[in-house]
């Protein structure tokens, strides 16, 4: 009876070992990982402002006016094909065309003008205009710059383009203090704009660095 007791209480204690393996061998075993989130975004610095070419050729958009020198050339066509000024009026005449108003036109609006007067006596003319003097649309920059004077307004420029066209600022400028003059064109009034050097050549503050206007002054004490 001893012996039948002594079994009895082993047995059900080696069924319950059976029994857990199982779930031990299922708590050791290596979990896998569940996968990282993926990481946050950096946050993106905005891009520095691309640099503008201080000296790009003649700009599409400028608008040609009195005293402009223009080169017009009509393909096969040298009894047509000219280089004239536009006269204080505004206007400019050519063989064929006749009288033909430039001022306010760009370059390639005057050409399809051009094209289609010739169409009346030429099949398929084929016109170039380009810019040779721009003398309507000019800027001022003064003062403490290496090349002061007056410059064309013939393609895009900003107060920095200005200054650097102008050989940069000389010993002892006030880079600080630089302003723009302009004039408001619905009276008249003089508006000044200021203008730090420092900042804007560091990329700071770039809404100081404005596009010129025809008969904008640019004043570097």
């Amino acid at each position: 009876m001893l012996q039948l007791h002594s079994h009895s209480r082993r047995f059900p204690l080696a069924l319950l070992l059976a029994l857990a393996l199982p779930v031990w061998g299922q708590a050791r075993r290596p979990q896998a990982k569940a996968p990282a989130p993926p990481p946050a975004p950096a946050a993106h610095a905005p891009a520095p402002a691309a640099a503008k070419d201080p000296a790009p050729s003649a700009a599409g958009d400028y608008k040609i006016g009195p005293g402009d020198v223009l080169a017009i050339d009509v393909f096969h066509e040298p009894e047509v094909s000219q280089t004239l000024p536009v006269r204080p009026d505004g206007w400019l005449s050519l063989p064929l065309t006749g009288e033909i108003h430039a001022q306010g036109l760009t370059t390639l609006q005057l050409a399809a003008v051009i094209t289609t007067h010739l169409q009346k006596y030429i099949d398929h003319p084929a016109v170039t205009v380009m810019l040779k003097e721009a003398v309507s649309q000019r800027y001022n920059i003064l003062g403490m710059v290496t090349k002061p004077g007056s410059y064309a307004l013939d393609h895009p420029m900003t107060i920095l383009d200005a200054i650097a066209l102008a050989g940069g600022l000389r010993d002892f400028a006030n880079g600080k203090h630089i302003y723009l003059i302009r004039k408001r064109a619905s009276d008249g009034v003089e508006m000044r704009y200021p203008f730090n050097y420092d900042w804007v050549s560091r990329g700071l503050h770039l809404v100081e660095n404005v596009e010129l206007q025809a008969n904008d002054t640019i004043v570097v004490p």
